[in-house]
């Protein structure tokens, strides 16, 4: 038989005790007062055989329900796309799924080239000049921004703020990092379900170092991006931005309006949901704040011969540099994930991406109009991209338990986050959900209303 794993014989057994010179098992233990030593045997049920065992194991999976079974309404943050069957085909080769962060840089040229293809497509779609090779998730993405918001100037600053609108547990996120540092993060009140420029004014202040918002914003609603880059600009803050990449697709990208930097997650390319995670974070910004980019930068060069080659051309990591002079201690890259996230989008190609785009959008409108035609109430009525909020006139909690019982995941229940939006239910509707799925969830939640 073929074993999943090596199992010990009476054999290893007896030559492991003769080495360490014990007759047998309760020798070796003899040390440990009897007074806390076990003295019977463990209440263990008797081993199964390998094909028992293996469909003990595939009996509970069964009982897990997830996406495939059913249709998702549920997005923030992690969403259900499409994934090209190209994308496992690459990401399984051995010369991929066993690489780690190349050491030795000049003899892993695929594995650079495959970062170099993630940055370069990156920087295309955010509008910004360089990216990073990649970074754990989006929520610690955007955490490394404002770090690197407030090391800018010489006479550093230290105060971060913060839509209320960016995710709530990406704020969280954020609040950890600057503890360390001792900064200021204060939050921007919202208005209407977008970032309040006004209150976004009154707080800005010369120890301002950057103001960070959401695009499209946590609730699924577009923000101005133009009048916060001129509110940073009072103050020469910088502006980051966490944006879903794929609604770049078809949304002007952050760069274009002048933002410092761009951070966000890929899972919408290539990467399963599987739990929330591992992602795969992406950080892009400016030419100039290059050398405080954390993590890695791979460049493309030409060897003494003419030929095309990758290197590291920077790693701003304290693994490299004086621990007082690093940028960061991120000690890693999402390698495998961003090679996902490439494979996918090189798949897709830029054609692919804005159509997919595009099917977020008008599926999600679709919804959002059978929603209000059902008479419900959308909350921050404006321009969405594929997540807009609903009043479902009950708490979402029950609601979406009830929706489960009848084979539909609902959408996230806002009351998580604060008790006055109890009702209130964040729905996100991908290029995946089908007219009759998203009939079916609206028929449901009238019945329930």
């Amino acid at each position: 038989m073929t074993h999943r794993y090596l199992p010990m014989t009476e054999d290893d057994r007896r030559e492991m005790l003769e080495t360490v010179g014990a007759s047998d098992v309760s020798e070796l233990f003899s040390d440990i007062p009897k007074s806390v030593r076990l003295d019977q045997g463990l209440d263990v049920r008797k081993a199964l055989s390998e094909p028992a065992l293996i469909e003990y194991f595939q009996t509970l999976a069964a009982r897990n329900d997830s996406i495939k079974k059913y249709p998702s309404f549920l997005g923030a943050g992690v969403y259900d796309h499409h994934i090209p069957s190209t994308v496992d085909a690459v990401i399984s080769r051995s010369e991929f799924y066993t690489a780690y962060t190349p050491y030795q840089p000049e003899v892993s040229q695929g594995e650079l080239q495959a970062v170099y293809e993630f940055q370069s497509m990156i920087a295309t779609l955010t509008g910004m000049e360089i990216a990073n090779s990649s970074m754990y998730d989006g929520h610690t993405s955007l955490a490394e921004a404002a770090l690197m918001a407030a090391t800018q100037k010489r006479m550093k600053k230290q105060t971060i703020l913060i839509s209320e609108t960016v995710h709530p547990e990406a704020r969280d996120v954020v609040q950890t990092f600057v503890n360390g540092p001792r900064l200021n993060l204060e939050t921007v009140p919202s208005e209407k379900g977008v970032t309040d420029v006004q209150a976004l004014k009154e707080m800005i202040s010369s120890d301002v170092a950057g103001v960070i918002v959401q695009y499209p914003n946590f609730y699924g609603t577009i923000e101005d991006l133009t009048q916060l880059r001129e509110a940073a600009d009072e103050v020469g803050a910088l502006l980051i931005v966490k944006s879903n990449p794929l609604a770049l697709g078809v949304l002007t990208p952050p760069g274009d309006f002048g933002a410092d930097v761009v951070v966000g997650d890929t899972q919408p390319f290539g990467i399963q949901g599987q739990y929330g995670g591992p992602h795969c974070g992406y950080f892009a910004t400016k030419k100039t704040f290059m050398r405080k980019v954390p993590g890695r930068l791979v460049g493309e060069t030409v060897d003494e011969e003419g030929q095309r080659g990758y290197v590291l051309t920077l790693q701003a990591r304290e693994q490299h540099i004086r621990r007082d002079k690093a940028t960061s201690n991120i000690c890693s890259n999402q390698a495998l994930n961003a090679l996902a996230s490439s494979v996918a989008m090189s798949a897709f190609g830029k054609k692919g991406v804005k159509e997919m785009a595009v099917q977020n959008v008008q599926k999600a409108h679709y919804a959002k109009t059978s929603l209000k035609d059902a008479g419900f109430t959308i909350v921050h009525d404006g321009p969405h991209f594929n997540e807009f909020v609903v009043d479902v006139g009950r708490p979402a909690v029950e609601v979406n338990k009830e929706l489960f019982s009848e084979g539909i995941i609902g959408g996230l229940d806002l009351g998580r986050f604060s008790p006055e939006q109890e009702q209130h239910m964040l729905v996100c509707v991908t290029e995946l959900r089908k007219k009759e799925e998203i009939d079916q969830f609206v028929a449901a939640l009238k019945a329930k209303k």
